[in-house]
């Protein structure tokens, strides 16, 4: 478990970089928000597609380990290229470029967290998912904060080779991973085996439930990327701040991670993840009255304390809701959704917000996260009865 843990959190704490990086190279280079946010969202995109056919493949095969490989060497190279390419060539190839890395993003969080059921015992998921989110939440502190440092005092053009440098380590970690066999059987042909994983997804209420929510904060949290950077003009502050205030809201969101794991074991998990993601709405209405970064940095401290739970719950809600079976399909294939969500998100975010901007933009993303948990409990609504849950112990 050290081994996976190392793995998966080099391997996000370069993802992690890479949404916050790619926002503050394009606009350095070309002072366009349209350009930055069409560039997220190409490295994002790809998801949608490639989610859930990665998602049945890894169900399917002993090579997991390779494909997690291949992620990190296909994002090394493409960020490489992009230092040579941003502000030099024709706008339409940076976006490109950004696609090709993106084309694999689902296994940075999907393909690494279908692994858990495989590595670790029922009795000890719920600490695992804690541990899982607490991955995510480090890579979060730690990749924006980091890319926002050396922006700052070094050069945007530091921040990529620091990601290319990351992507490398994570392959060294992930080379010391278990060969673990197909959770799936490849006697089922491929595209059945895609459908599987979708129909599932679409026909449980309350893995659907969590699914609208998580896809939904996505996609505001794209929105929400964009419009940091942009904000900080307003309080004095360079657009590189914006990386610490996602540090502080992640320092906040890990926090409560770890200390509120049991909640999933208490409380059915969709119920948790719909409930911390309209509190963190309702904090974020708050944001735009800070007249100062230090206060929104307390601000977004308290929200990540709101928010913290949802990862962990919705971890919980894919296995308690999924035969093992189905892990891979179902991890990738929602990871693909809220990768694709964020994208739009983001492209929404460079054509919007100089038009109406950033303070109502601000409201614009908690109004977004309280209808995502609206929506989620919509979305638990069945005509018929339930099946019952798979209980994961």
């Amino acid at each position: 478990m050290p081994s996976y843990y190392l793995a998966a959190t080099l391997a996000r704490f370069a993802d992690e970089m890479v949404a916050f990086t790619l926002v503050l190279l394009v606009l350095d280079r070309t002072d366009s928000p349209a350009l930055a946010g069409i560039t997220g969202a190409a490295y994002a995109l790809p998801a949608v597609v490639t989610g859930p056919l990665l998602g049945a493949w890894l169900d399917r095969t002993p090579y997991r380990r390779s494909a997690l490989v291949l992620n990190q060497a296909v994002l090394g190279v493409v960020m490489l290229s992009l230092l040579g390419v941003v502000g030099h060539s024709a706008h339409w190839i940076t976006p490109a470029l950004a696609a090709v890395a993106g084309a694999t993003l689902p296994m940075v969080s999907g393909g690494f967290t279908s692994m858990l059921p495989s590595l670790v015992s029922r009795a000890r998921l719920a600490r695992a998912n804690s541990l899982e989110a607490a991955s995510f939440g480090a890579a979060t502190i730690t990749g924006p904060a980091t890319a926002a440092t050396i922006a700052a005092t070094v050069s945007v053009e530091a921040a990529v080779l620091v990601i290319a440098a990351a992507a490398v380590l994570s392959i060294c970690a992930i080379t010391r991973l278990p060969a673990l066999p197909p959770a799936g059987t490849s006697g089922e042909p491929f595209m059945a085996s895609v459908i599987g994983g979708l129909t599932h997804l679409a026909r449980t209420p309350r893995l659907r439930a969590s699914t609208v929510t998580t896809t939904l904060l996505m996609g505001v949290t794209g929105f929400l990327l964009i419009t940091l950077p942009l904000h900080m003009a307003a309080l004095g502050m360079p657009r590189s701040a914006a990386g610490y205030l996602w540090t502080a809201l992640e320092i906040g969101s890990i926090t409560t991670a770890l200390l509120l794991g049991r909640l999933q074991t208490r409380w059915r998990p969709e119920h948790v993840v719909m409930v911390s993601v309209a509190a963190y709405g309702l904090t974020l209405t708050t944001w735009p009255l800070a007249a100062s970064f230090p206060v929104l940095l307390l601000l977004a401290a308290l929200s990540g304390l709101l928010e913290g739970p949802t990862l962990p719950a919705m971890f919980a809600a894919r296995q308690r809701y999924s035969p093992e079976s189905l892990q891979g399909r179902v991890s990738t294939t929602a990871a693909s959704l809220r990768v694709g969500a964020a994208a739009l998100g983001q492209a929404a975010g460079g054509l919007l917000v100089p038009a109406i901007g950033t303070h109502k933009a601000l409201l614009v993303v908690a109004s977004g996260l309280v209808a995502a948990a609206v929506l989620g409990r919509v979305a638990a609504i069945s005509r018929t009865a339930a099946a019952p849950a798979l209980s994961r112990g």
